[in-house]
């Protein structure tokens, strides 16, 4: 099996050497530049250790600049132990990882395995962009540890299967993974719901039951929408993080619990605790290892590849690909359902295609035009692909037309979810588009 390339970034032999010396023990294949400009016009490697201390170049500026070159390679930062902050922001623009010196031999091994394995296939993940590779990694060092783990990202980004992710790669990973979404629970069975109930505790309540706390015993609750629970319901949640025990609905008799508890939000909850409508100790509790998955539109280098995985998911047994105009459509449109959207298209567009490839026109997303109302745009203002993309998204509204405006049938027609003809709607109104000229009263 072919050994990995490691390429070491250090200006000083004193330091390098012995760095060297333990990754050639390990298995590797080491090469050693001293400078960053060195380093960034030679031959790329698998993996790049670089030292803050470069002598020509700010480690900041070589991070991002071997990001854009390398088109998102795995960096990892070597900073001194008072340069917590300058991680941090070498993290930000672009590294994988980060070692604080002085290290020993076993940390940089098992950063090492820890980044290998980001490279190998993963269940339902795609990760290709580096800001995806930098979230899994960040996963992947909370997954070691205990502590609980606050998920937030937009709707549609996929947070329950990073929750996924955590518990998988966790001690616990032969435990049992209870995922609760709390808004899909109605407010008054919600407490039942998490912490269980006893016979009799209320109106019927015909045998005793227990919760998904008890159930995710030994091994990872997810508490999804977890910003939508009710001020009374945080509370005693609360004391369950806090003591480690639940008492069932009715019952005065503690259970105790071994669980690893995972939030997840498609809201600021620091924004709702000003507001007052989450408790500040319970956000504190939770927010003990943030993970953020970004936008769908930030991580662009990741579209095609989950393009590809929904298509070897749901095609049938014939074999169909991705046409030029397509991979340009769906490489330029701005997914704001993310990818639960980007699934329901390629869903979509593997029913509505002819032969063995996929088009834009089979894809039928809407395009992003100039701030200027669809019903006057003049059609010589188009080229011929806008030409067509414009007639796609006048199909939307000519939809919208014929069911009088209503969207659950509209959307049903289209073969798309009411939440994503929701998006394409706000997408078309961000570009000036005004609904209620286009369609008259039915808007």
């Amino acid at each position: 099996m072919k050994k990995t390339e490691i390429l070491l970034v250090e200006p000083s032999e004193s330091l390098a050497f012995p760095v060297i010396d333990v990754l050639k023990d390990a298995g590797y294949r080491v090469r050693h530049a001293r400078t960053g400009r060195s380093a960034l016009l030679g031959e790329p490697a698998t993996i790049t250790l670089v030292s803050s201390n470069l002598p020509d170049m700010g480690i900041r500026e070589w991070v991002a600049c071997h990001q854009k070159q390398r088109n998102g390679g795995v960096a990892i930062a070597i900073v001194n132990q008072d340069e917590g902050i300058l991680a941090a922001e070498t993290m930000k623009a672009g590294a994988t990882d980060y070692l604080l010196r002085p290290f020993e031999a076993k940390q940089l091994l098992n950063l090492l395995r820890r980044v290998e394995a980001l490279g190998k296939p993963l269940a339902n993940i795609v990760a290709e962009s580096w800001r995806s590779k930098q979230v899994l990694q960040l996963a992947h060092r909370a997954a070691c540890t205990s502590a609980s783990v606050l998920i937030t990202g937009e709707s549609g980004t996929g947070k329950e299967v990073l929750a996924r992710y955590v518990h998988e790669h966790s001690p616990r990973c032969d435990g049992p993974f209870v995922a609760v979404n709390c808004a899909a629970i109605p407010e008054s069975m919600l407490e039942a719901v998490l912490f269980g109930h006893v016979k009799g505790a209320f109106t019927g309540a015909l045998q005793s039951q227990s919760g998904k706390f008890e159930e995710a015993n030994g091994g990872t609750i997810l508490l999804d929408e977890i910003g939508e629970m009710s001020p009374a319901v945080q509370a005693k949640l609360l004391r369950v993080l806090q003591e480690r025990e639940v008492e069932r609905v009715g019952s005065h008799k503690a259970i105790q619990l071994d669980i690893r508890v995972i939030a997840a939000t498609n809201k600021d909850l620091r924004e709702e605790v000003q507001k007052g409508q989450f408790r500040e100790d319970l956000f504190y509790r939770l927010d003990v290892l943030p993970l953020h998955w970004p936008p769908l539109r930030e991580r662009r280098e990741d579209i095609l590849p989950i393009s590809h995985f929904f298509i070897e998911k749901y095609q049938d047994s014939s074999k169909c690909r991705l046409s030029e105009d397509a991979i340009s459509a769906l490489s330029q449109y701005n997914w704001p359902g993310n990818i639960r959207e980007l699934e329901n298209v390629m869903q979509r567009a593997l029913v509505m295609r002819h032969g063995d490839y996929i088009t834009a026109q089979d894809l039928m997303l809407p395009i992003e035009l100039e701030n200027t109302p669809l019903a006057v745009m003049p059609a010589e203002r188009f080229n011929h692909v806008e030409a067509k993309r414009h007639a796609e998204f006048q199909f939307i509204l000519d939809k919208l037309r014929q069911f009088g405006g209503n969207r659950t049938k509209t959307a049903d027609a289209l073969g798309v979810t009411t939440r994503a003809l929701r998006y394409k709607l706000q997408a078309m109104r961000e570009q000036g588009i005004d609904l209620q000229s286009a369609l008259g009263s039915a808007a």
